[in-house]
């Protein structure tokens, strides 16, 4: 295989047999319980609308028994058998940043990497989500006040949604996980990108949605992998914006649940095109059409 995706995307006359030859673009998905992504298509009907033999594999560790021990594995795999790169979803964003070669800026102030490209021999870590959510915030919630946000979960996604968040102009960001210290951690490396008193962390959900403007979950709770919901529902309130990155399925339980008290939602289906649309870039070198993605996706 080869990769040719920076060159031209018209389809190219291979020899004298007079058969079509196309740039062609292997990559995929690391992740577990991805069966549902839709990723894949994303990817791969836009490669087909640019001229590309677009191949995205699902490497769903759930489903091959494996976990993120298996990353170095995988990702020599992946350069032998000719990958132009790959997307890193949960549980892995954090766990693959010690065997790249190189990160991006990006990658590099979040601490969490959800696209890696493979190049002449080396792998090369990007964050795509934190642009992501900022594309799909900004198109689907504008308008709304954002003084302070409660972000649930402090994983990679977390990290990389959080940053958002700061960088459309939020006062502060509140976070809760799990775990307090991983959550003191992210809310003290926001701090210092974005200045004391930008970022905290607490245990207490009542506590911080009590003042909130509005809530994102950035956990993995709402996957068909993983039901239920990260906040108890009597928190949701009609004032409360909502918004959720768990995308399939589409309309998490959260979501529902605020929706039937008023509250304004933001799927994570914006999020999941847009992060795409940078991958894709970095995947090809082409400039995807991200009006096309975002029409494919909701025909999906």
């Amino acid at each position: 295989m080869t990769n040719e995706g920076s060159s031209s995307a018209k389809p190219q006359v291979g020899d004298a047999s007079g058969l079509w030859t196309y740039p062609s673009v292997l990559v995929g998905l690391v992740g577990s319980g991805i069966k549902a992504s839709r990723t894949p298509s994303l990817h791969e009907r836009e490669g087909a609308r640019q001229g590309l033999r677009y191949i995205y594999k699902l490497i769903d560790l759930e489903l091959l028994g494996l976990d993120p021990h298996s990353l170095p594995d995988i990702l020599t795999a992946a350069e032998r058998f000719g990958f132009s790169g790959l997307n890193i979803t949960h549980p892995c964003k954090q766990a693959v940043i010690p065997l790249l070669d190189e990160l991006s800026s990006d990658a590099a102030a979040l601490g969490a990497v959800n696209t890696i490209v493979l190049k002449d021999g080396r792998r090369i870590g990007h964050n795509t989500d934190w642009w992501g959510f900022a594309e799909s915030f900004q198109r689907e919630l504008p308008d709304v006040r954002r003084d302070c946000v409660v972000q649930f979960g402090a994983g990679g996604a977390g990290a990389a949604v959080a940053h958002a968040i700061l960088t459309l102009g939020a006062r502060e960001v509140i976070v809760i996980d799990i775990d307090g210290a991983r959550a003191e951690n992210l809310a003290g490396a926001l701090c210092t990108r974005f200045g004391q008193g930008r970022a905290s962390s607490n245990s207490s959900p009542a506590d911080a949605l009590a003042a909130a403007d509005g809530m994102v979950n950035t956990t993995p709770l709402g996957m068909e992998k993983y039901p239920g919901m990260a906040v108890p529902v009597e928190l949701l309130r009609r004032d409360l914006w909502v918004a959720d990155i768990v995308y399939f399925p589409l309309e998490t339980e959260l979501l529902r649940q605020a929706r039937l008290r008023g509250c304004r939602t933001m799927s994570g289906g914006g999020m999941a095109v847009f992060q795409a649309v940078g991958a894709f870039r970095l995947f090809t070198g082409l400039e995807p059409d991200a009006a096309r993605m975002l029409r494919h996706f909701s025909q999906m």
